[in-house]
């Protein structure tokens, strides 16, 4: 068969969707090295084909809004973001032949406004002082004055986000510890991947102790995540579901991401470097109880689009 007839009779390579999901597991062997019969995992979301965490919610929700006709030809996808859903979202529009537009603070990483730039997202700016919840209430402004131009994705609020890590994080997370996991720890954004992965994690084990993380005062420098008791709190918040709730103090989630960078071969993302420091603050507690623990974290994302901020030479 000639190559000319081979390549018309078979599809290779794998669709983009199906790169979402299924990320490493990776072990930080010498942040635990003092800690005997204690081990972190983080999960390197970095892996999906957007770079983060937030490809698994985006794709949930963007299927999710198509099955159900929310999303047909001719609309926009419009929401509120940070960043690294509207990352995913811009890359899933360019793909699957969608428009997009996004709410964001000004003041986002420029690395996040080329990558947006780049995939050819519609952005419509906020106040950066009014952070993620300015944003939030663009958007619900925009949809409310015009409706038919958008489906309104509303990641915080929709439960297609945190049934996506209910279908695949957690099940990734058991498959991959051989069911030994005893703690898991995320960071609160939307909260879609502490809410959808706890609550099948205590489905296979109710014993496994789930920890959120957020950051410690409204004011911080912990992007992505919220401060629950001055923001809006996301309507797929479930307060319920953690055994114990960490404030993670800016500085040390700096601190823990040069540290990682330079002693475990990582480059993480701030949110991600937060979730790892309050993950050694329970490994360091369990180990001085003389308890063995596999406490697993979620690498939401690698520092590149965090890398021209100051703390890094500071």
């Amino acid at each position: 068969m000639s190559l000319a007839s081979a390549t018309t009779t078979s599809r290779l390579g794998t669709p983009l969707l199906e790169r979402i999901g299924n990320t490493p597991l990776i072990r930080l062997e010498r942040l635990t090295a003092h800690l005997p019969g204690v081990q972190i995992l983080g999960k390197a979301e970095w892996a999906n084909p957007g770079g983060s965490v937030k490809d698994r919610a985006a794709s949930s929700i963007v299927l999710d809004a198509q099955a159900r006709g929310l999303l047909t030809p001719g609309k926009r996808l419009l929401d509120a973001t940070s960043g690294n859903t509207g990352i995913a979202y811009a890359m899933l529009g360019s793909a699957m032949g969608f428009g997009v537009t996004l709410c964001m603070p000004s003041n986002v990483s420029p690395e996040r406004k080329r990558i947006l730039q780049a995939y050819g997202a519609e952005i419509v700016w906020t106040e950066p002082g009014d952070g993620s919840d300015g944003a939030i209430r663009k958007a619900r402004e925009l949809a409310a004055n015009e409706g038919d131009k958008y489906f309104y994705a509303d990641q915080y609020g929709n439960n297609a986000n945190w049934q996506a890590h209910y279908r695949t994080t957690a099940n990734e997370i058991w498959k991959q510890t051989e069911g030994q996991i005893t703690h898991f720890v995320a960071g609160l954004g939307t909260s879609g991947t502490f809410v959808g992965t706890t609550r099948r994690l205590k489905e296979l084990n109710p014993a496994i102790q789930c920890i959120s993380m957020q950051p410690d005062s409204p004011f911080n420098g912990l992007e992505g995540l919220k401060h629950m008791a001055t923001a809006i709190v996301p309507p797929i918040y479930d307060t319920t579901l953690a055994d114990r709730n960490v404030e993670m103090e800016t500085e040390a989630a700096y601190t823990m991401a040069k540290k990682l960078g330079r002693t475990e071969g990582l480059l993480v993302g701030v949110s991600a470097a937060a979730a790892v420091a309050t993950s050694l603050r329970i490994a360091e507690e369990e180990a001085a109880k003389g308890n063995e623990a596999v406490i697993v974290t979620i690498l939401c994302d690698s520092a590149d689009k965090y890398l021209s901020e100051r703390f890094w030479s500071e």
